[in-house]
């Protein structure tokens, strides 16, 4: 409800007729592609450490930044554009430039990045050192997206917040989940 109130003509101080149609919408262009791009991260993963049975998923931004494949350079520019223009229009206050543009990037995630790689995520293409880097790119833009998007949905966000700051080293060595020296 939240985005669609955020892409609405209320932002701009327009008269709004509220459809249930544009609220689901939201779910079906953001919501559902994000969250199955979330699940087949956490899936992938877990095949990934079964199959290294004595190696556990560890989040690196080193892996992320040395990456040579042209996908993952790309959905990583793709979200660091993605954070600047955010900031850019939130600082404005144009909240209704946002929205267009988050449905635009989850597109780009799941239509391209995740279908493009799907067998390299999976360890079927280029074995299992591409399936880890490239699950530490979608990790790392997973992460990205959730902090971008938690002032505008919160709920679903802290959800994937929370599954994915497990990953982090930080957050098994407090004893209380974390705490303040997760860096995430």
């Amino acid at each position: 409800l939240r985005m669609y109130l955020i892409n609405s003509p209320v932002v701009r101080a327009e008269s709004l007729k509220f459809q249930e149609s544009g609220v689901l919408g939201v779910v079906k262009e953001v919501f559902l592609p994000l969250y199955n791009a979330f699940r087949f991260f956490v899936q992938n993963m877990e095949r990934w450490e079964s199959i290294n049975s004595n190696i556990k998923f560890v989040p690196s931004p080193e892996k992320v930044r040395a990456t040579e494949n042209p996908t993952d350079v790309w959905i990583s520019a793709a979200t660091q554009g993605l954070i600047k223009f955010v900031h850019e229009e939130m600082a404005a206050y144009r909240l209704y430039t946002v929205m267009p543009a988050l449905v635009r990037f989850v597109t780009q995630l799941t239509n391209w990045y995740v279908r493009l790689n799907r067998d390299r995520l999976k360890g079927l293409e280029g074995g299992d050192d591409e399936a880890e880097t490239g699950l530490q790119v979608l990790y790392d833009v997973l992460l990205d997206v959730t902090v971008l998007m938690a002032p505008f949905t919160p709920f679903i966000t802290e959800y994937f917040y929370q599954h994915l700051r497990k990953l982090q080293p930080s957050y098994a060595q407090s004893a209380d989940g974390g705490g303040s020296s997760n860096p995430v």
